[in-house]
């Protein structure tokens, strides 16, 4: 019988490696799944190479991460933001390699690891540092800079709602990169905020099937300090 569910977020994430790539679902903090990064730092893998949109918020989450001191390299677009001051003095002082990817090329990177899509080029960049030692064609009088698939060993993604299939459903912008990094990583792991009963979810609202996730975990909405509950983002 199929049953992808983990008792725990540290019984999913026993089999992490150091030096593992690891894509992060979220953009900005909407989708960011908070509970596989606290378990990835008390699972204690390091020399790590992150895959995110942004390079993390405040001291939380991916931050913390990044504070821990157990990432070497992280690919994103968008590592700078009011916030960002963890990122800002890691990177400051050498301790931390940033490689800069434009957005759209961030995401069709990715999707292209998970399509089986060897490379294929693109204008974005064409002209800037972005594209230095790169290949440039001139495809139509235009030209194109020569962009390469981007392959996890792990993606750790936030979802709503899950079966012990794996297949899985999200909530509004808490999407964004977790279907493409799901295709893309050797190991996926997602949360769910609830398990339900194969069938039960409407094929047609599958956007994760479960060939693409490796384990699920049931966590709990956060409680704010009003007493009410986080709406996942």
């Amino acid at each position: 019988m199929i049953n992808k569910i983990s008792e725990s977020v540290a019984q999913a994430l026993a089999e992490v490696r150091d030096g593992s790539t690891v894509m992060i679902g979220g953009f900005g903090t909407a989708g960011i799944p908070n509970e596989l990064i606290d378990g990835l730092i008390a699972q204690g893998a390091r020399e790590l190479t992150i895959v995110n949109n942004n390079a993390g918020n405040g001291e939380t989450g991916l931050a913390a991460l990044l504070k821990a001191g157990r990432v070497r390299k992280i690919i994103c677009s968008f590592p700078r933001q009011a916030d960002s001051q963890v990122f800002d003095g890691l990177y400051r002082s050498g301790k931390i390699e940033l490689e800069l990817v434009p957005q759209g090329n961030l995401a069709e990177r990715i999707r292209a690891a998970g399509a089986g899509i060897g490379a294929f080029f693109c204008p974005t960049g064409y002209g800037t540092p972005l594209a230095e030692s790169r290949e440039v064609r001139v495809i139509d009088g235009k030209p194109f800079v020569l962009e390469c698939p981007i392959h996890g060993d792990l993606a750790l993604v936030k979802a709503e709602r899950g079966d012990r299939w794996g297949n899985l459903t999200y909530r509004k912008a808490a999407r964004n990169f977790g279907p493409v990094m799901a295709m893309a990583a050797t190991t996926t792991i997602a949360t769910v905020h609830e398990v339900v009963a194969l069938g039960e979810l409407d094929p047609e609202t599958i956007v994760t099937p479960g060939i693409f996730v490796s384990r699920i975990v049931r966590v709990d909405r956060v409680a704010t300090e009003a007493g009410g509950f986080r709406k996942a983002a």
